[in-house]
């Protein structure tokens, strides 16, 4: 199993200077990924600034040689998928290969939603993360895209740079692991970092039995699980950490929320758990 820590781009110490400090000392303190939050309003909390993730991330593999870095997760629905799809080729040839893209739907009730006209509705969020990573993945191959679908219209865009990864950066699934869209949505591509239940209510941690029941489903959908990770949090104590990697979780995450720079340097300083 590999461990990772997990913060908010936003309020103090947690800028694009801030987070490369920090995700250095992430690499020296032993931890194996570095992943932000994407806002544009962290948490719909407008007396809180809020720094754009890539940016973020570019400084923090200047900043870095060996963690991965990525997103959990990107709300693709406000996101042009051309472009970003041109942000992660970037940063994952700025890192020599390190970049993990999580994405989800992201949260209607955000202000970088429904504030500036972005979709809100659920079920088009959901076809627009669809479509929007079918045409991620096409310009990262390096041939020309055509897309003709419900939200977005691709007439043979070609993006020649390419990313260090094969056969493509890996791309996460986040959003509520008990909704079967999301389910369905995970098996298709690399890996999970969802959450149980929707965030307004949500169900607890994630089990190893939650863990041991996805990837179940996983094999099913595509008939192997080779190569498909699991990222857990919630659980914070050496048993229950390893009972979720005997269950098949191959990440756990610590959350370190924004607001006090002091413990959240202090938690990444102690490294990941002893397990």
């Amino acid at each position: 199993m590999r461990f990772s820590v997990t913060t908010g781009a936003a309020g103090p110490g947690l800028d694009p200077a801030g987070l490369a400090r920090l995700a250095a000392q992430a690499e020296r303190s032993g931890w194996d990924g570095f992943f932000l939050e994407d806002y544009l309003v962290y948490q719909g909390r407008t007396d809180v600034p809020t720094y754009d993730p890539w940016i973020c991330l570019a400084a923090m593999a200047v900043a870095t040689t060996r963690i991965r870095l990525g997103t959990t997760v990107t709300p693709l629905p406000r996101r042009r998928p051309w472009k970003l799809a041109s942000e992660a080729v970037s940063v994952d040839v700025l890192s020599g290969g390190r970049l993990i893209l999580g994405v989800g739907s992201g949260d209607g009730n955000e202000p970088g939603f429904g504030a500036v006209g972005e979709p809100v509705h659920p079920r088009e969020r959901a076809e627009r993360v669809d479509e929007g990573l079918a045409i991620i993945t096409g310009l990262w191959t390096g041939r020309a895209v055509r897309h003709e679908g419900a939200h977005y219209r691709v007439d043979g865009l070609r993006y020649a740079a390419r990313p260090v990864q094969r056969p493509r950066i890996p791309v996460w699934i986040g959003g509520d692991l008990l909704a079967p869209g999301v389910r369905r949505r995970i098996a298709r591509w690399d890996g999970c970092c969802a959450y149980k239940g929707p965030p307004q209510a949500s169900e607890g941690p994630i089990t190893p039995a939650d863990v041991r029941d996805l990837l179940a489903f996983v094999a099913r959908e595509r008939g192997h699980c080779e190569d498909f990770d699991v990222k857990v949090s919630g659980i914070d104590d050496p048993d229950g950490i390893a009972a979720l990697a005997d269950a098949g979780a191959t990440w756990w995450g610590r959350w370190l929320a924004p607001g006090d720079p002091a413990r959240i340097e202090d938690a990444i300083l102690a490294g990941p758990p002893r397990v």
